[in-house]
């Protein structure tokens, strides 16, 4: 079976912030449309090689992207890589580190901010590179990107909560709100991918401390949020779930052929 597949990765989202502040997403999961997941990220506890983890379903000590700064290619078979192989279409609305693990590094914002091109992974894509880019023109690239090139993979990479909590912190009013807000901005798109018959998972690459960052064990650096929605999930509340499944996950859900790591208690 094939369905379409919009996978949210918000950033530097704590799974206690997601619980406590995203009331759309938690009236979703209590009205039996959702389900949520506490997942415990890989380690190190940072961005780059938690995109690569999720995208590839590899962690960062077998793919060698092991901090921010590894700017190359990736060595891995990702979902885009999977998908455009199948004949999928491909699409990204994300920061510009996506683009250099899939498509080209190092990042030309002239050459790749908008990528339009069959042959690369990420066939579609609108890429930024600064950390305090809004969410809402973040969904509207998205959105502008679906609704142009329908992709039956599209990736949404905000970057707003993270960007509060090297701000300001974990125990911020600041970071907290910045989840907020994202999660009001989601009611105005989920509604409408859900109508059209996408799947959609909604989750973090890692958490945030007190001191302002993160890449270490401690819980609240480590535990993320998985929310998924669509029929084709279980939505069984008790299932186990990786982080390196999540690529599996999407490509199980596309259809796809492959040798990831796949959870199928949470496929229907």
């Amino acid at each position: 079976m094939h369905s379409k597949v919009i996978l949210v990765v918000i950033d530097g989202l704590a799974w206690q912030v997601a619980h406590d502040g995203m009331g759309y997403l938690q009236g979703l999961r209590e009205a039996g449309l959702a389900s949520l997941y506490r997942l415990e990220c890989a380690l190190p506890s940072l961005s780059r090689p938690l995109y690569e983890c999720i995208l590839t379903g590899v962690p960062p000590v077998e793919s060698g992207i092991v901090h921010n700064d590894v700017v190359r290619l990736t060595s891995q078979e990702s979902i885009f890589s999977l998908a455009r192989a199948s004949g999928r279409k491909t699409a990204a609305a994300a920061y510009h580190w996506v683009s250099e693990l899939y498509n080209r590094a190092p990042y030309d914002a002239v050459r790749d901010r908008f990528t339009d091109d069959a042959t690369l992974p990420i066939q579609h894509g609108v890429f930024y590179h600064c950390d305090d880019y809004p969410d809402d023109h973040l969904l509207v690239d998205a959105e502008s990107l679906r609704r142009r090139h329908a992709p039956d993979f599209l990736l949404i990479h905000p970057m707003n909560v993270d960007d509060a909590g090297h701000r300001y912190g974990l125990d911020s009013a600041q970071y907290r709100n910045a989840g907020r807000r994202f999660d009001k901005l989601l009611s105005t798109y989920l509604p409408h991918w859900l109508a059209e018959g996408y799947q959609v998972l909604v989750t973090s690459d890692h958490g945030m401390n007190n001191d302002r960052t993160h890449g270490g064990l401690l819980p609240e650096e480590r535990q993320v949020p998985l929310f998924l929605l669509g029929n084709r999930f279980s939505h069984r509340p008790e299932a186990p779930v990786r982080q390196t499944e999540l690529c599996g996950i999407a490509a199980d859900l596309l259809g796809l052929s492959h040798n990831k790591p796949r959870n199928p208690e949470l496929l229907a």
